[in-house]
């Protein structure tokens, strides 16, 4: 079926702003964190189990392949396709906690952490805590079976989830913890139960299969389907449930799951203990097993080197020698005491191994954070760190504890003499499972046969030598699907075949991951990152910050403006570029690339090394500005009391009409000029802020003589919108403040000309670099000389503008928003009263 076709049979069945079909939206959403990429025919945002079930019936009955997406943080190429991909939104973000926060249900939507935040309260939390937590879905995190660093397989994804609901490929919905929906299900699909049944007997009344698979679980092992379902449990039902569990997408869409969640102990510690080398660390293993360890990250010398000059990190980190590696070890205790004995007893058992410096356990918040927040980030600070123009490939293997020192030897060695001694490693050490990069040059056929070849030798080593796992946490996808049979055997790959034909029979879900027959479908449609600005180079399109994105559910997020920039520079770089084209694309993209970025920079506080897309655009902005656009800007920066006034006296005014004639009635001739006016009249609603009073003086003195000095910079927009009709109060955000902090006992001083001032990132964001310049300048001056050159405090009562004044003020300054001022200075000065409304 062509695309037009698809497109017509889809609005059908669809609204047309939940349909793509166009090759940017396409492109761009059909992106994930792996090595592969396939640009699908379209993308259908679904908003409901309702819409789902609808889209996997029409494409069950045309036989159109489709493939689920969560939130694309995946490695080995199982979110991709060249056919139909699903999105979620809306319904998909449902929660429900039960039990005193013991159980929990969530929708496929959700993030990891926006589930762990609603169970905090509880004191509980996920089982499964993938390193991508913060962006992975819960679709997701189930589909590929997640853990992370968390010890042990215990809490994994597979032994956590309760119940499921699940769409299969007919486009049938399964509650497998509703016993109404399980009973009909066994009705209507009998020989699909005796087909389970069927293979739930091959695996358990054949003893070497059944040993087999009883052996190789006790690893960690996401390569192929979870077989051991099959030996688990004999309800059909519960198997059906747990194949889903690390079936990426290709036996049925989850819808939500209810969780059995974990305790979670409120008090923590963490040490970074150094090693000579990474065998001294594999001595740590037996004695870390006998601790109170939740986990013990490793981390070999070039991980340590990718983020060893990132915020926070120790300066030792900079002196270690070559072949130096590092555990990254946390516990927890409900209790202080406890605490401490775990923390006295770690150090105790392992002091017959040889650091590099003492141990030391922090208990630090911030230090901690830092920590963990560099390891969860340490695939993308790896993967920064590569060399200009090649990929970067991540592997992720599980291996027997009991020989992981020598096992790993050997894999350095492989990665040495296969000219990857650039490779990055860590990995979950009490586990036995290892990730390390690779960064191949796939723009050449040599570099691409260099890389297949070490993948033969690489799964020769991990599944036939030691036993392991080829793929450990990150899923079989395409990456590894080649070499499932080598891993399990012919038997076993047998019935991993069985069970995708009994609950795929016709192959349309996610077609080639985990089952595949071509054996180089490893090295096909590998993705190409050409060299496009160095802004944004270092992106591997890992999506870690789309969650941080304002303009996500609008239009793109940071990775896809990305994504889309790379793709018109790589077009405009080929030798025979058709700029008519380039043109129309150019004009077609830049509502969602450019116009609706924020440029708050957020992405860039998610993203482990530090990318600002809105840099990016603000490039792009100054670049499109025209001659009229410069004259308007330059006006601005000029007049900006003149301009604040003005907006300061006029919003009050349709508030004020609305008062008499209703504000119902006001948004009704708003509307209609709105439509009139072709969009150059605003829309206004009663939400609409009412204007500000202009702030009179510059000097707020409080009653006593010796008070505490402070400077205030209300920033512009602060200054001339105002509360609007839906606050509970009309007084503005500069009366707050000033009420604030002359309660606290602070004499109050506004800068001079405060009505001229803006911190520049108004037109800083939209491109205009002259005019920016021009207004932190002016800014600077005025605070140096308002805090007499930096001694005094200054508060400022917006924090993105607080944001842009750190990073192009004065460095004297001491700058603090409202929250951090409050925190810092004023806790010890007020008393504070619990409100029984929330904010």
């Amino acid at each position: 079926m062509d695309t037009s076709t698809l497109h017509n049979h889809l609005s059908k069945l669809f609204p047309e702003d939940q349909i793509f079909t166009d090759k940017i939206s396409c492109l761009v959403k059909g992106t994930d964190a792996g090595l592969y990429r396939m640009i699908p025919k379209a993308v259908v945002k679904v908003k409901s189990e309702t819409e789902a079930i609808r889209l996997i019936q029409f494409c069950n009955k045309n036989k159109i392949a489709i493939t689920f997406k969560a939130a694309g943080t995946s490695l080995s190429g199982q979110t991709i396709s060249d056919s139909i991909l699903m999105e979620m939104g809306g319904r998909f973000e449902f929660a429900a906690i039960t039990g005193n926060g013991h159980t929990a249900t969530f929708g496929a939507g959700l993030t990891g952490t926006a589930a762990n935040n609603m169970l905090k309260r509880f004191g509980r939390k996920l089982g499964p805590k993938p390193a991508s937590i913060n962006s992975a879905k819960i679709g997701g995190i189930i589909s590929n079976n997640a853990s992370g660093s968390n010890f042990g397989i215990k809490y994994n994804s597979y032994n956590t989830v309760k119940s499921m609901r699940i769409v299969l490929a007919d486009g049938t919905l399964l509650d497998t913890g509703d016993q109404e929906s399980c009973n009909r299900f066994r009705q209507t699909h009998a020989n699909l139960i005796q087909n389970i049944m069927e293979l739930h007997h091959s695996a358990t009344d054949n003893s070497e299969i059944r040993e087999t698979i009883a052996r190789k679980f006790n690893l960690k092992n996401t390569c192929g389907y979870g077989v051991n379902s099959l030996i688990d449990f004999d309800d059909p039902i519960q198997i059906i449930q747990h194949l889903m569990v690390g079936s990426e997408g290709t036996l049925g869409f989850i819808s939500q799951a209810t969780f059995e969640t974990v305790h979670d102990a409120p008090l923590k510690a963490t040490a970074m203990i150094y090693f000579h080398n990474l065998r001294d660390v594999c001595k740590a293993i037996p004695p870390l097993r006998l601790c109170n360890v939740s986990a013990a990250e490793l981390m070999d010398r070039n991980a340590l080197r990718a983020v060893e000059n990132q915020e926070g990190m120790p300066a030792e980190l900079q002196t270690l020698p070559e072949g130096a590696a590092a555990l990254l070890i946390d516990t927890s205790a409900d209790s202080n005491e406890q605490l401490l004995h775990q923390m006295a007893d770690i150090e105790q058992r392992l002091s017959g191994i040889e650091t590099y410096s003492p141990i030391k356990f922090t208990t630090d918040t911030e230090l901690y954070n830092t920590y963990w927040r560099v390891r969860n980030g340490l695939f993308t600070s790896a993967a920064a760190s590569r060399p200009k123009g090649t990929a970067c490939i991540i592997e992720d293997i599980a291996l027997d504890a009991n020989i992981i020192g020598d096992a790993l030897t050997d894999v350095k060695e492989l990665l040495a003499a296969s000219n990857y001694s650039n490779h990055v490693m860590w990995g979950h050490l009490l586990d036995g499972n290892v990730h390390f990069t690779v960064f191949p040059d796939i723009n050449n056929q040599q570099g691409i046969d260099e890389y297949a070849q070490f993948m033969h030798d690489l799964t020769d080593l991990v599944a036939i030598k030691h036993k392991g796992s080829l793929k450990a946490e990150h899923g079989t996808g395409r990456n590894m699907a080649p070499f499932v049979e080598k891993e399990w055997g012919a038997e076993i790959y047998a019935l991993m075949k069985r069970i995708k034909t009994t609950l795929d029979p016709d192959n349309i879900l996610n077609p080639g991951v985990v089952i595949n027959d071509d054996k180089e479908i490893f090295i096909k449609n590998l993705k190409h990152i050409p060299l496009a600005n160095p802004i944004i180079d270092k992106c591997i399109e890992c999506g870690f910050c789309e969650v941080a994105c304002p303009s996500k559910n609008l239009t793109m997020t940071p990775r896809q403006r990305i994504v889309a920039y790379r793709y018109l520079a790589e077009m405009a770089d080929k030798p025979q570029k058709d700029n008519k084209t380039i043109e129309e694309l150019s004009k077609e993209i830049s509502y969602p690339l450019n116009e609706t970025c924020a440029t708050d920079s957020l992405c860039s506080i998610a993203c482990p090394v530090d990318i600002d897309t809105g840099i990016l655009v603000k490039e792009l902005r100054w670049k499109n500005n025209g001659k009229l656009a410069e004259k308007v800007a330059n006006y601005m920066a000029n007049n900006m009391e003149t301009i604040t006034s003005v907006v300061r006296n006029i919003l009050p005014i349709p508030h004020a009409v609305a008062k008499v004639i209703s504000y119902n009635q006001m948004e009704t001739i708003t509307k209609g000029l709105y439509k009139v006016g072709n969009g150059l009249i605003p829309l206004w609603t009663q939400y609409t802020p009412s204007g500000t009073k202009k702030m009179k003086r510059n000097i707020y003195p409080a009653s006593s003589s010796d008070a505490p000095l402070v400077v205030y910079f209300p920033a512009c927009i602060t200054r001339a919108m105002g509360p609007s009709a839906d606050y509970d109060t009309n007084v503005d955000t500069p009366t707050t403040m000033l009420s604030l902090l002359h309660k606290a006992g602070y004499t109050v001083i506004i800068p001079e000309e405060k009505d001229k001032l803006c911190c520049g990132m108004a037109f800083s964001s939209k491109g205009f670099r002259k005019q920016a310049a021009q207004k932190e300048s002016e800014l600077n001056d005025a605070l140096l000389k308002a805090s007499r050159n930096g001694e005094l405090p200054i508060v400022c009562d917006m924090s993105p503008c607080l944001l842009h004044m750190k990073q192009t003020l004065d460095s004297r300054l001491r700058l603090y928003d409202q929250v951090d001022f409050i925190h810092d200075f004023l806790i010890n000065r007020l008393q504070f009263e619990q409100q029984p409304t929330t904010v």
